[in-house]
């Protein structure tokens, strides 16, 4: 098993930036795929980025040159970080650990830009 952990989320301008973390309880190490994904009312939840135990991303194509994944194997943590966001990026963020067995989430951080 494997807990996670969301954080970096609230509130910010548009154009502004965030940084969203995602602390595993566990090494990720042997986590073939960790991702972002994002849900706002009323809507499907969304993939935003995924990442690869070989560093290899993926991005959703309304993110893509604003939004980075990356994974510090060491400190067990994904990160998230968003640049020129704008009103539409509004959602809960959640953390996802993808195994071959099951997939594991965090409880989500919100994520607000407005002016």
């Amino acid at each position: 098993q494997v807990q996670l952990v969301e954080s970096g989320g609230g509130l910010v301008q548009p154009g502004g930036s965030l940084r969203l973390s995602c602390a595993a309880s566990r090494s990720i190490l042997s986590i073939y795929r960790m991702g972002w994904y994002r849900q706002s009312p009323g809507k499907q939840r969304e993939l935003v980025a995924i990442i690869t135990s070989g560093s290899i991303t993926n991005y959703a194509d309304s993110v893509k040159g604003r939004f980075t994944i990356s994974r510090d194997n060491a400190k067990n943590t994904v990160y998230l970080q968003m640049n020129s966001l704008k009103p539409e990026d509004t959602a809960v963020y959640y953390c996802n650990a993808r195994t071959p067995a099951v997939d594991y989430w965090g409880r989500g951080t919100q994520v607000t830009v407005s002016s």
